[in-house]
């Protein structure tokens, strides 16, 4: 029995060894992954897909038919009040760009300020006809029948946001979530034509007068906004890393437009 004890108190011993020799994940141990360095500054490229939406309901073209009947006796019929029918259009575009920053790290936790960068072909155009409708009689006891034809339009080119971010880091994977301002370059047109009719009754015969019209157009334009949105940022190895992110921009214009992008790029941290 002595012997027994000896024997299996000796094989308890040498078992224990060898377990303390082994890897921790045949032990039945996994550590958790180790925090990779984010702090510092990086650069990178990057590129896109989106949509843009713009609202046309906007006071531009509106206020140009005001300006143009401020002293036709039409404008007894509201036609400044006029809902021109210019509506919402979207467009899908595609574009390409940089981005900048520097983030700061305290264990898990990360925080920055970058700059991003994108060119592209983003914005929309419309077009719509408002009557003809008729009134009367005006002061000069006639019946008008008066339509307006708009349009209106918006490309911006180039945008670029200001943020700052916040993201939690878990071995080599950093998300994180963003807030900021955004800066545009775009070309804004409008034209409207007032179009007007006379008759001396309301189903008379009418006779057409001369219409008016006039344009406006701005080139590069700065638009202004803000931005928001998620991503991540994944390390390859070294200082590379990959990201990919979905970024809301609104710009609040003459014409109101938001645009969705989702991205991809390629870093380095230096």
């Amino acid at each position: 029995m002595r012997r027994l004890l000896l024997a299996a108190m000796m094989f308890g011993a040498a078992s224990g060894a060898q377990a303390a020799d082994m890897p921790d994940f045949l032990r039945g141990s996994v550590g958790a992954p180790v925090t990779q360095n984010w702090r510092g500054f990086y650069i990178g490229a990057q590129g896109g897909y989106g949509s843009s939406d713009e609202n046309f309901n906007g006071g531009g073209p509106a206020n140009m038919v005001a300006a143009l009947i401020a002293d036709d006796v039409i404008q007894q019929m509201g036609v400044a009040q006029w809902n021109l029918q210019l509506g919402k259009q979207s467009q899908r575009s595609s574009g390409y760009g940089a981005f900048a920053g520097y983030n700061w790290q305290w264990d898990e936790v990360v925080a920055g300020l970058e700059m991003s960068y994108l060119h592209g072909a983003f914005g929309g155009s419309a077009s719509a006809t408002a009557g003809p409708l008729v009134g009367g009689p005006l002061s000069d006891t006639f019946y008008h029948a008066v339509s307006v034809n708009s349009t209106s339009a918006i490309a911006i080119t180039d945008m670029a946001t200001f943020r700052a971010r916040a993201g939690y880091a878990w071995g080599c994977f950093l998300p994180y979530m963003f807030g900021g301002f955004a800066l545009g370059n775009a070309n804004i047109s409008s034209s409207v034509t007032v179009n007007d009719a006379v008759s001396t009754t309301p189903l008379g015969q009418f006779t057409q007068l001369m219409s008016v019209s006039a344009d406006n157009a701005v080139h590069n334009h700065l638009i202004y906004g803000y931005t928001a949105g998620i991503g991540f940022d994944y390390n390859l190895i070294g200082g590379l890393f990959l990201r990919g992110e979905w970024e809301y921009i609104r710009f609040t214009s003459s014409v109101d437009t938001s645009i969705n992008t989702v991205r991809a790029g390629l870093g380095y941290k230096f």
